[in-house]
């Protein structure tokens, strides 16, 4: 993992030096099944008939990211950051789109240790989560950071630890 971590961080100092067609168009299979995997990590979470898949999650987060202009991540950890938004982004408005639709816009509540179990079945517990993190995030930025790609990007307790810098035991701990 650390060759490819290294990679990543090249590919994005080349993209950032010049940026690079070249760059780009090796950015994406470099992190193509770690987003993937991430993806698929946060649907299983959803109810089972969701209409948003782990491939179109991926690319939609992945075209996000690069916004119209050569992004300028600094390293692994600021790419995987942002991936994480941009994923909480896209699931937060499906579940916005959804619960006006079916439910009447009105989101319920729920405390983050519920959220797993609660998010099958139910888009309005994204919803509670999102604002749950915004508020946790003008408090605490780097809580905010190790919530958002937890549950939004379903990185392990290492790897999120390994993508922040952090001890396990820190990432646990917040």
């Amino acid at each position: 993992m650390a060759r490819d971590e290294g990679n990543v961080t090249r590919i994005l100092a080349d993209l950032r030096a010049a940026g690079r067609e070249e760059a780009l168009n090796r950015l994406f299979p470099a992190v193509y099944a770690e987003l993937r995997a991430a993806a698929r990590a946060q649907l299983r979470y959803e109810r089972p008939d969701h209409t948003l898949q782990a491939t179109a999650l991926v690319h939609e987060a992945y075209m996000r990211l690069l916004g119209g202009a050569y992004p300028t991540w600094n390293d692994r950890q600021h790419f995987f950051r942002a991936a994480a938004e941009a994923m909480r982004r896209i699931l937060v408005e499906h579940a916005r789109r959804r619960a006006r639709v079916k439910r009447g816009g009105n989101p319920v509540r729920v405390s983050l240790t519920d959220v797993d179990s609660a998010t099958e079945h139910d888009p309005a517990e994204i919803l509670a989560l999102d604002a749950a993190i915004r508020r946790v995030e003008e408090e605490d930025p780097a809580a905010a950071d190790i919530v958002r790609l937890r549950f939004f990007t379903g990185l392990s307790v290492e790897e999120t630890a390994r993508i922040l810098d952090l001890s396990e035991r820190t990432v646990k701990r917040e």
